[in-house]
């Protein structure tokens, strides 16, 4: 098949979607497709060029990666490093190469990849594509829309409540928050903009990092406990996975930087705990629509109590990724779990 493998963009978490991408084109390469590395933003060229034998020249044609730095990108200078200058999002000859592959890999991750915008305009030009559709990666990406559907269906998630960059200065009682607590961009990824708060200095500190990425937190009750991951492929949990971060949280840092984190497949629980989280995270994909694949993210408490965190619509797929880690479990190799992921998405679409 002649494929386009979508990444980077304009989200935060662009240089983990180059990576991703990357990772995916080499594996659909090895299965016997002509593949292209396309920039969602960047692009490829900013010249009218004759596109017909554009998957024959995929190397040429094809972004790279330039690995996963320990910052967040700077945006601005994404923006002003593009050759022509265009607000569009769509970089040139994005959307005539989409159009002329068999399907496009979702390898983007965060805004304007996980919320649905781009899905849906694929919809309009009938474009395949993997993954979930437009209207189930914009609940999903939603943090705080998730929560609400996830509790509405018996899933227990920590007490939260959302609040907006208007209201900041009041301090954590007047805006209805107990601490300590967890500070987050409601429709963030990659633990971008998360931060613990102890206290009211503290709370005030994480408002602010939180507000320079979004214009809205979600403020969740701290929970002290184990952090796991479940991915489910068409509607069937695999393999849980434990992630231990040797030093603080489990940021962005300590997700991409090799060794940063002990991860454990599978997961050291009893039956009946690996039993529950499984079974919330297919009835949380089931309830989100997430019926291609997804990973769903949880605590243990230290009375065993679990709690769903989120869901993610796109999960990673670079060398540290979970996803893959669980695959590997149940015998699906890196190659093969790309090739199912497109053969899911072609079957439904």
């Amino acid at each position: 098949m002649n494929i386009v493998v979508l990444a980077g963009g304009l989200s935060t978490e662009r240089d983990v979607s180059l990576k991703t991408g990357e990772m995916v084109v080499g594996a659909l390469r090895e299965n016997g497709h002509k593949v292209i590395l396309l920039d969602v933003f960047m692009g490829y060229s900013d010249k009218e060029e004759d596109m017909r034998d554009a998957f024959e020249r995929a190397d040429e044609i094809s972004a790279h990666s330039e690995g996963i730095p320990e910052e967040a990108p700077d945006l601005e200078a994404v923006k002003a490093s593009r050759k022509d200058k265009s607000d569009s999002f769509f970089g040139p000859n994005v959307i005539q190469l989409c159009r002329m592959s068999d399907v496009v890999f979702m390898a983007l991750h965060g805004e304007n990849g996980e919320n649905g915008r781009i899905q849906a305009t694929f919809d309009l030009f009938g474009i395949k594509y993997t993954g979930s559709g437009y209207f189930s990666s914009a609940i999903a990406m939603d943090k705080y829309a998730t929560k609400i559907f996830l509790t509405n269906a018996g899933i227990p998630m920590a007490h939260s409540v959302r609040l907006k960059k208007e209201d900041f200065g009041l301090d954590s009682k007047d805006q209805g928050v107990s601490l300590p607590c967890v500070v987050k961009p409601v429709c963030g990824g990659s633990s971008i903009g998360v931060s613990i708060a102890r206290d009211e200095a503290e709370f005030k500190k994480a408002l602010e990092e939180c507000y320079k990425w979004e214009e809205e937190a979600l403020v969740e009750d701290y929970i002290k406990g184990r952090e796991f991951s479940v991915g489910v492929i068409e509607g069937e949990a695999l393999p849980i996975i434990e992630i231990a971060p040797i030093e603080g949280f489990y940021d962005y840092k300590n997700k991409y930087k090799a060794g940063s984190a002990v991860e454990t497949c599978p997961a050291e629980l009893s039956l009946a705990l690996t039993e529950r989280m499984q079974g919330y995270a297919e009835k949380a994909a089931e309830i989100l629509g997430l019926d291609i694949y997804t990973r769903i993210d949880f605590l243990l408490d230290e009375n065993n109590e679990i709690y769903c965190l989120e869901a993610n619509t796109l999960p990673g797929l670079t060398p540290t990724s979970l996803l893959p880690q669980e695959a590997n479990q149940v015998g699906m190799s890196f190659n093969d779990l790309c090739e199912k992921i497109i053969q899911i998405s072609l079957k439904r679409r």
